[in-house]
């Protein structure tokens, strides 16, 4: 259930770092971020990010932790890869379904 939580909060940085971009906040929402707006999704993605590598650390420690983390990374920038290159509005919903899935991961690891 664990590697759900990460997946999941991995997935979302992804996203928000990817919508904090112009090019493919432009591809999701056809208009360039705002200075807030970006600053706001590197914010979230970095959050994200580090709750993934968080997780994995406490999960399976320093050592095992890191290459899970990076192994989680991997899955979700290509997950997220392709759905963005497929259907670009259908990755910004499926993290923003992510964020459930995170938290009902954890209520059911803890």
């Amino acid at each position: 259930m664990i590697a759900a939580f990460e997946f999941s909060l991995a997935y979302a940085g992804f996203t928000a770092l990817a919508l904090a971009m112009h090019r493919h906040h432009r591809q999701i929402w056809q208009r360039g971020p705002t200075a807030l707006r970006r600053i706001g999704f590197r914010a979230a993605g970095i959050v994200c990010l580090a709750l993934a590598l968080a997780a994995c650390v406490v999960e399976d420690g320093w050592f095992t932790g890191l290459v899970q983390w990076f192994a989680m990374l991997t899955a979700s920038a290509i997950a997220f890869d392709f759905l963005l290159t497929y259907a670009p509005r259908a990755a910004a919903a499926v993290s923003i379904l992510a964020v459930p899935i995170a938290a009902a991961a954890l209520a059911g690891w803890l």
